[in-house]
């Protein structure tokens, strides 16, 4: 099988919101932008010279809107399914996101209540469930969906055999990807120190890159630095009391 390449979708911004097209015998799509963006994405994709209809599949690797928003519209336009987590299935077959967002910092306090983030987009239910880790060879690229719980109860990310790993959200940079390079907090995880513990999962797998779903690609070492002080600052805000959590929608990574 063709070695997996990994090539980012800007939908918003340079870098503020991404997609990934992952090439290999067939092409997959990692994510669809917020409501309206499968058009978009189509013709991103369409832009590499990979023809759009021929995507195998439409991985979406958690239930906030600015990544599951396009996902029906684009499953229409190509016929590709879609591929998504159990643990987030209410909000893909509601078209809304699980209410209220905990920020994780001031960027998350100030968006939360702007109206794009509570809009509702067309709902889906997802024709591969994913419940554990998932090979996508039978779909034409060698790499897995892999659960990494935290950010929400339902996130995945999905790993090559090139060693490149597709985050989601699972770790970002500053101000939506203004600083592309540095480790940093999405606005918003239900669970932070489950987060960071999927987070430091797979880094103990040995990828090579990193690729959030906010902002460019990130060094593992340089991310590995920045889990054991992000470790330390959330137990102290624990400590305090003052880590919020999202409990009821807590799962295991195995879920």
């Amino acid at each position: 099988m063709p070695r997996t390449k990994v090539i980012p979708l800007p939908l918003l911004g340079k870098r503020s919101v991404n997609a990934y097209l992952l090439l290999g015998r067939r092409p997959v799509v990692v994510d669809s932008g917020v409501p309206g963006s499968g058009r978009k994405v189509y013709d991103r994709v369409a832009e590499q010279g990979v023809d759009p209809n021929g995507i195998s599949m439409i991985v979406v690797t958690h239930g906030h809107i600015d990544h599951f928003g396009g996902a029906a519209e684009l499953s229409r336009l190509t016929g590709a399914p879609i591929a998504a987590h159990v643990g987030d299935l209410r909000q893909y077959t509601s078209g809304r996101v699980r209410e209220p967002y905990l920020p994780t910092g001031r960027l998350g306090r100030l968006v939360a209540p702007l109206p794009p983030f509570h809009v509702r987009t067309e709902p889906f239910t997802p024709q591969v469930l994913v419940r554990g880790d998932t090979p996508l060879a039978d779909y034409g690229i060698d790499a897995r969906i892999v659960p990494t719980p935290g950010h929400t109860a339902g996130s995945v990310s999905v790993l090559t055999e090139t060693g490149d790993l597709v985050a989601g959200d699972l770790i970002a940079t500053p101000l939506l990807g203004l600083l592309p390079r540095r480790p940093w907090n999405p606005p918003f995880h239900d669970d932070p120190l489950a987060n960071l513990a999927s987070l430091r999962r797979m880094l103990d797998l040995g990828p090579e890159r990193l690729h959030a779903g906010h902002g460019g690609m990130l060094d593992p070492d340089r991310v590995r630095r920045w889990v054991v002080k992000e470790q330390r600052r959330l137990e102290r805000l624990e400590a305090k009391g003052r880590l919020r959590v999202r409990v009821d929608d807590a799962v295991s990574s195995d879920a």
